[in-house]
């Protein structure tokens, strides 16, 4: 191996590994974003139902402040939950993607899916953090997926374009 060869041109499990959750991150993040922007374009869950993201900064805010979250402060609240999130999730995602080059799409289509299915229809309505599925009326339900379709899809769009120019 030629000694010029940058950190992350390397085949270690180092410069995969950091190379993958680089470049997740970054899709993560642009995955959210694209997630945030679809959301005002679909018809999805609105405030009169107090998402799951509100819900945890106001227990979050009543415990350090003693008063929740005000209203003009709501979006802003929520982006504090979902950008950690979909970041994560992206680090996570590059992270195991870390040793495949090419671009898969259908890889972008079921993380997204994956995600809508643990958190909407699962875990948060389990936490009581929304409600159950079986109240949202399935149109609601299916923008939701698409969203987080759009989510996963970039998600995998800029992790294979962010992993390719860092091995450049």
């Amino acid at each position: 191996m030629n000694s010029n060869t940058s950190f992350f041109q390397r085949n270690t499990f180092t410069s995969s590994t950091s190379r993958g959750i680089i470049a997740g991150v970054a899709g993560g993040l642009a995955g959210t974003a694209v997630k945030v922007l679809a959301e005002k374009f679909l018809k999805v869950r609105k405030v009169e139902h107090r998402s799951a993201q509100i819900k945890i900064v106001d227990d979050l805010s009543t415990k350090l402040t003693g008063s929740p979250v005000s209203v003009q402060n709501e979006a802003l609240a929520e982006q504090l939950v979902n950008i950690p999130v979909g970041v994560s999730i992206g680090a996570a995602y590059g992270y195991g993607k870390r040793k495949k080059d090419k671009l898969n799409i259908r890889d972008g289509v079921i993380l997204g899916s994956s995600t809508w299915a643990s958190t909407h229809e699962t875990s948060l309505p389990l936490l009581g953090l929304e409600e159950s599925p079986k109240n949202i009326p399935i149109g609601i339900q299916i923008n939701e997926l698409v969203a987080h379709v759009l989510f996963g899809v970039t998600t995998e769009l800029v992790r294979d374009y962010v992993n390719k120019r860092l091995k450049e």
